[in-house]
């Protein structure tokens, strides 16, 4: 007898003779082999044993080969199975490949052909193995991939803030306590992790577009001209033109489009009304209005939160989506520990 070094098979027929006389001839091939009667008994040893491949009379008393292909697909799906049938039953053969059988053998035996196809079910089982573990590999470098490139992504679009607040030191941190306020009411009113990090996107970069505005306009300590105020309203469709090249996402481009749009229209840079907006857009406008209220200005000091929050209130249904409006205002507790997080309670 040669050295068992092949695969784990179980023979499954009710005829006494049979399983022996295959168990045999697999086993001087090199294969360890245990024998079942019944598909009842089959299901209870690969249950235990975990066989590489199970060889099946489709004729059994009771539950037959079918039954137990079935069975053996849905519970062991890396275990193979090789059908045995009478040559005048060739349709059942049939039924079994289409149902996940490997391969079919016809009685009588042909001793080396049951071998052959033994080996073979034991080799496809083999590469299908290899194959699902570089897939896996592949999955799990490619999700390590893209995380390390999600934070490589955002650690250039928080730069790009930072850049951005050390142009105008009135307005550092602003851009990461909107982010913040933002994410607070996309959560209560419950949006999905990827439309928050899409809103955390478009929060850290919505006034990236002042980039493209004078340094004397923006620290400007008395009114704004016309002719300024022009060139602030620039920033958003400007903001968009700068991140195009860089944020593909056509939804973030949106959000730091529109968050200066109003809610009755009469914003800008498109004069987009109600839900016309995107909704982080409308988000936006109502944390990036909160935020500005309450910060110090070159040309105004900051209001207070109670004064912040009645302009809000004053403003609904106006330059504000109402129901964002009365979801912030519910969520105070929340904010007023965003605020004090930064260090900008108002």
């Amino acid at each position: 007898m040669k050295q068992l070094t092949g695969g784990s098979i179980l023979v499954v027929d009710d005829e006494a003779t049979v399983r022996d006389v295959l168990a045999r001839a697999l086993e001087q091939e090199g294969h360890r082999c245990q024998t079942a009667a019944s598909v009842e008994e089959a299901l209870e040893k690969i249950e235990v044993e975990g066989y590489q491949v199970v060889l099946a009379d489709i004729l059994m008393p009771g539950r037959t080969g079918i039954d137990l292909l079935a069975e053996v697909r849905e519970r062991f799906p890396d275990t193979k199975v090789l059908m045995v049938t009478a040559v005048s039953d060739m349709d059942t053969a049939v039924r079994a490949l289409r149902m996940g059988a490997s391969d079919y053998l016809t009685k009588p035996f042909n001793l080396e052909e049951v071998c052959i196809s033994v080996k073979r079910a034991l080799e496809q089982r083999r590469l299908e193995l290899i194959e699902r573990e570089y897939k896996e590999h592949l999955e799990k470098k490619v999700q390590e991939q893209t995380a390390a490139l999600r934070e490589t992504f955002f650690g250039a679009i928080t730069s790009l803030a930072q850049a951005l607040d050390a142009k105008d030191r009135y307005t550092y941190g602003h851009s990461e306590r909107v982010t913040e306020i933002a994410v607070i009411l996309g959560e209560e009113m419950g949006l999905a992790e990827g439309d928050l990090e899409d809103l955390r996107v478009a929060g850290l970069v919505h006034d990236i577009g002042k980039m493209g505005i004078s340094e004397e306009v923006l620290n400007k300590k008395g009114r704004l001209t016309d002719e300024e105020f022009e060139q602030v309203r620039k920033h958003p469709a400007l903001g968009e033109q700068i991140l195009r090249p860089v944020i593909q996402s056509e939804r973030v481009l949106s959000f730091v489009r529109h968050h200066h749009e109003r809610f009755d229209g009469r914003g800008y840079p498109d004069g987009l009304a109600g839900e016309e907006i995107p909704f982080g857009a409308r988000l936006l406008a109502v944390a990036d209005a909160y935020d500005a209220m309450t910060s110090d200005r070159l040309y105004r000091m900051a209001m207070s939160a109670d004064e912040a929050r009645q302009q809000l209130r004053e403003n609904r249904g106006g330059q504000f989506d109402p129901e964002i409006v009365d979801v912030f205002l519910a969520v105070q507790e929340k904010l007023h520990a965003c605020r004090l997080k930064t260090g900008t309670e108002g």
